[in-house]
This record gives C-alpha cells, structure tokens and sequence, in this order.
C-alpha cells in the first residue's frame, strides 16, 4: 500500500484511479473527483473541501477525518465504506452505496443523506437538519442514534433502530418491516401507511401519529400528551402504558391502555371496523 503524508491535492482528479492507497494527515482543497474510481483505501486525520472525492469507489476506510462543506455529495455509487470519528460538514452525503458502516460520526448538515443505499449499520451517530435521510435504503442497522430531520425513513426495508432520539415529521411513511426498541420518536404523522411496523418500550409524541398502517405492533409503548388522533385506519396490536389522548377509528386488531382519553368511532370508519379498545 502506497502512503502519502502532509500533502495537499486540489484541482481536477488528482489522485484519480488510485488502488492501495493511505493517506495520512492529506488535505483535498477544491476541485472535482479528487479519489474517484480508485480501491483499498485509507484515509486518516485528513480534510476534504472539493466535491466528489468518493465516487465509484471499492473498499475504503475513514478514520478522525473532516468533510468540509465544500466536500458535498463525497461519497456516492461505493462499496464497503467504513468511517470512525468523523465529522461530516458536508450535505448530500452517502448515495448510492452498498455496504456502510459509521461509528462515532456527527453529521450536522444531513439534508438528503443515506438515499438509495443497502446494508447500512450505525453505531453512535447524531444528525442535523437531515430533511430525507435514508429515502429508499434498505437493510439498516443503527444502536444510539440521534435524529433531528423531517421526512426520516421514507420508503425504506428492513430497519431495525435501537436506543434512539429522533425529532422528525413524517417519520417511516410508506416503509416497510420496521422494528424500533427502547427510542423516542417525535414527531407529527408518524409512519403513516407503513407496513410491519414495531414499536417496543417507545416513547411516542406528536399529532395522529400511526394512520393507514398495515400489521402496527406496538409491545409496551407510551404517548405524549400531544399523540392524539391515533391509528386511525390501522391494523394495528397494541399495548400502551399510561394514558392515550385519543384513538380514532382503528380498522381492526387490539388496542390495550391503562388510559384513553376519547375513543372516536364514527361513520368514518373502515372495514371490518372491528378494533378491540380495552383498558388494562
């Protein structure tokens, strides 16, 4: 493996087509596709500032990197990227890309991030303004995760989420096989239309959340005052502690809650229409 160290690259594609390459203490100031079309590389204690430095790239490590602003879109259409302790100035990050895996990374300017990727695994990351992140990815592992974007998870597969924060609206809509344990999830219009939900022991607010979902299970679940209008045309088995402002026209399954503050059942409601509301 070829090591280079201290030096600074700018410009068009200077480091282009590279294979079994290191890169130590290296800055990438402006330009284009810096690393492009390159394999089996590492990058350690370096800065990037140009665009597309990470692009059709094969097996690549990142280790207490930067991605300045001007690194946007860094890292589409690769595979097996691994990054630690990274900072991740730069939006748009993380498309296309089929096998990632981040730990100890902060990205505070996540608009549009994770789109379009496969087999993504996240150990200790937080998110900022992420409008859009992870539309249409598939295969997600994430434990400690902290969110703050709206529109989260649209349309993905195959997700499982544990030990999370996540302020974002519109979370989850139309995904599918979903299981999210031991988080809190904020935000108005949860999952609407989603399928093969799970929520155990999470704690839930904002309004109408859980509408149109297919197969909803939640095991041990509280809701926020705010959580009201719930799981209205659900399928849904659930079982709340504590109180639910209100319910309103489930479709079927079981609802189980020490408290409900309005149950709303009116000519609305859908077939079978058959939905058991019980206290515990």
């Amino acid at each position: 493996m070829k090591t280079i160290r201290n030096q600074y690259f700018e410009g068009e594609r200077p480091l282009y087509a590279c294979h079994g390459l290191r890169l130590e203490g290296v800055k990438i100031g402006p330009g284009e596709s810096s690393l492009k079309e390159g394999s089996d590389a590492e990058a350690v204690n370096c800065e990037f500032d140009g665009k597309y430095p990470f692009w059709e790239y094969d097996g690549f490590t990142i280790r207490n990197c930067i991605f300045r602003e001007g690194a946007r879109a860094a890292l589409w259409y690769t595979r097996g990227c691994k990054m630690y302790d990274t900072l991740v100035e730069a939006p748009k990050m993380f498309r296309r890309i089929k096998g990632a895996y981040l730990e100890n990374v902060r990205i505070p300017h996540a608009l549009e991030t994770f789109w379009d990727c496969d087999d993504v695994t996240l150990r200790n990351v937080e998110a900022s303004e992420a409008n859009y992140i992870f539309m249409h990815t598939d295969n997600i592992d994430i434990d400690g995760f902290k969110l703050q974007g709206n529109y989260s998870f649209q349309y993905a597969r195959n997700v499982v989420i544990r030990n999370a924060v996540m302020d974002t609206k519109d979370a989850f809509w139309e995904s599918e096989n979903i299981t999210v344990y031991d988080s809190v999830i904020q935000g108005e219009f949860l999952a609407w239309y989603s399928k093969n939900l799970r929520l155990v022991r999470c704690r839930i607010g904002g309004t109408q959340p859980l509408c149109y979902c297919e197969n909803l299970i939640l095991e041990d679940c509280t809701f926020e005052p705010d959580a009201d209008l719930a799981f209205e045309y659900s399928s849904v088995q659930a079982t709340v502690k504590g109180r639910i402002h209100s319910v309103k026209n489930p479709r079927t399954g079981f609802i189980k809650a020490d408290e409900i503050g309005e149950i709303i059942l009116d000519q609305n409601i859908k077939k079978p229409g058959d939905c058991e509301i019980q206290l515990r």
